[in-house]
């Protein structure tokens, strides 16, 4: 009986330490709506030009989403728009994040995403509605890791970004001590009923 206790308990707290924890989140809301933005609240640097920050009161081309940042500023030239967090070896972290197109007729936006070694690239038409998306890597040592987001443009309409959120799963060995340790348990247990 209490080794069967110990298996459901493995179980419970293995499904419980899966659960992905979340490291970051930002959905702009609370970074002042301005064209050229170059301070945020969420720590984000703007390098080799400029985003804007939008929403109702400011270019709100996409009504019922709060602020967001059109990833090419109002000056020409798209800004890369990146963040620094710490990464752990043997972590797995993946970011998730909405993108929309520019809503304003000016074509398609491309929008190049860097995070740790994982790379993507994204085709958006002016059209498109607001659509998550993630990148995953395994973080091979410890240190800074960049996120970063680089609309290929430089018209001064560009990408919508909003909902950044990053959430790490710690390595499997982590597990499989805590199912060794579990193991030993259950085999304690089972001695002192023989």
């Amino acid at each position: 009986m209490f080794v069967k206790q110990i298996a459901i308990a493995a179980t419970i707290l293995c499904a419980a330490s899966a659960q992905a924890a979340t490291v970051f989140s930002d959905n702009f809301d609370s970074d002042v709506l301005v064209l050229n933005s170059t301070s945020f609240l969420g720590g984000w640097t703007v390098s080799a030009g400029t985003v804007d920050t939008i929403g109702p009161g400011l270019y709100d081309v996409f009504p019922g989403n709060g602020h967001y940042i059109d990833l090419d500023g109002s000056t020409g030239s798209a800004g890369l728009f990146s963040k620094s967090l710490s990464a752990v070896a043997g972590t797995t972290y993946t970011v998730s994040f909405d993108l929309a197109g520019n809503h304003r007729g000016y074509g398609n936006d491309t929008v190049a995403v860097n995070f740790g070694s994982a790379s993507g690239s994204y085709v958006l038409s002016s059209s498109d509605a607001f659509a998550t998306q993630t990148l995953t890597f395994t973080a091979l040592g410890s240190g800074l890791v960049s996120l970063s987001f680089q609309n290929g443009g430089g018209d001064n309409v560009g990408a919508l970004l909003d909902n950044v959120a990053i959430a790490a799963v710690p390595e499997p060995s982590t597990y499989a001590m805590l199912l060794g340790g579990l193991g030993l348990l259950g085999v304690a247990a089972r001695r002192r009923q023989g």
